[in-house]
This record gives C-alpha cells, structure tokens and sequence, in this order.
C-alpha cells in the first residue's frame, strides 16, 4: 500500500505510535489476514480505541473494512463499531474467496469522482460487509455486498485500490484530497 502512495507523491509513514496517527492529516488503515487475530492485536495495544477517535480522513481497506464494522463472523469477533454493518463469510455456491476484479455499482462518494460508470477493482476476499447505512458502492459476488463504506470522516473499500490500476490510483488521490 505505501509504494501505492508514494507513486502518487504521498509521503508515507508507517506507524502504531498513537501520537504519529493524531497528527497525520490521513490515516490509511490496510489489512491483511483474519479478523479476531487483528482484532486481539488493537485491543492489545489500546489501538482499537485511538482508531475510533481519529478525526481526520481515515481510510480502510480490504480486512480494514471489516475491522471497522460492528462484528465479523470471522472468528465470531466484536470489531470497532464505526459501521453498523456485520461481516459475513460468502456461502459457497461459487469459488470463494472472491479473487479478482468486479465492477464497482451506485458511487455516491466524492472518493469516486472522476470515474468512468461501473469501474473495475481488483478484491480478495472470503468475507463482506452486508448493504446498509453507510454503503457507497456496493458489488455482486454472489450477493450484493457493500464494495465500499463511508461515515463522518471514515472511508473503506472492500477492494484493494493500491492493485485496481488507474481507477484505484485516482481513488487514492481523491482520498488525498479530501
């Protein structure tokens, strides 16, 4: 994610430190891996509750997402709250996890300005966050399913913008720019 960002002129810092995140003007929140283990990993360090407090533009991304809803089915875990939506684990009638790209459907976010109608992003991803409050896009795999969310200064995206190619890039400097 961060040579994502960099290619774009961001300067990156890569950081735990509860002062280093109060004082960046975006706060970028990737993840990778399983939900209760990410979860007991914040709650160990306090970052769970710093994480919710930030007021700057925060954005997360793919398990960032999911760590930001109210609960997840992976690992039967409470998460941060910040959406109401819950994280359920896809049910098999196709090939799971989603690996691949998929079309983006219904923006309603300055973080999508400048796209072309149904743009593709790049997801992988065994679990999703349900359609709700929140929803600024959503997609089909399976179900329809929130692709991305956004509430008061908090964005995520199911996707990885940092793998989506042009489109993901211009996501990313809309997010910048916000």
């Amino acid at each position: 994610m961060s040579y994502a960002l960099e290619r774009i002129g961001v300067d990156v810092v890569v950081t735990e430190d509860e002062r280093e995140l109060r004082r960046a003007d975006k706060v970028v929140f990737p993840g990778v891996g399983e939900a209760s283990s990410a979860m007991e990993y914040l709650r160990e360090r306090n970052l769970d509750n710093v994480l919710r407090s930030l007021t700057q533009p925060f954005l997360g991304i793919c398990l960032g997402l999911q760590l930001m809803c109210s609960h997840s089915e992976e690992g039967d875990v409470d998460c941060l709250g910040i959406f109401p939506q819950r994280v359920r684990a896809f049910r098999p009638v196709m090939k799971v996890p989603q690996i691949g790209w998929n079309n983006l459907l219904e923006l309603q976010s300055p973080l999508f300005k400048n796209l072309e109608e149904m743009p593709y992003v790049y997801f992988v991803h065994g679990y999703y966050a349900e359609l709700g409050e929140g929803t600024i896009a959503r997609a089909n795999y399976i179900l329809d399913y929130s692709a991305a969310l956004h509430r008061d200064n908090f964005y995520a995206t199911q996707f990885h913008p940092e793998k989506s190619g042009k489109v993901g890039e211009q996501i990313l400097r809309n997010f910048i720019e916000l």
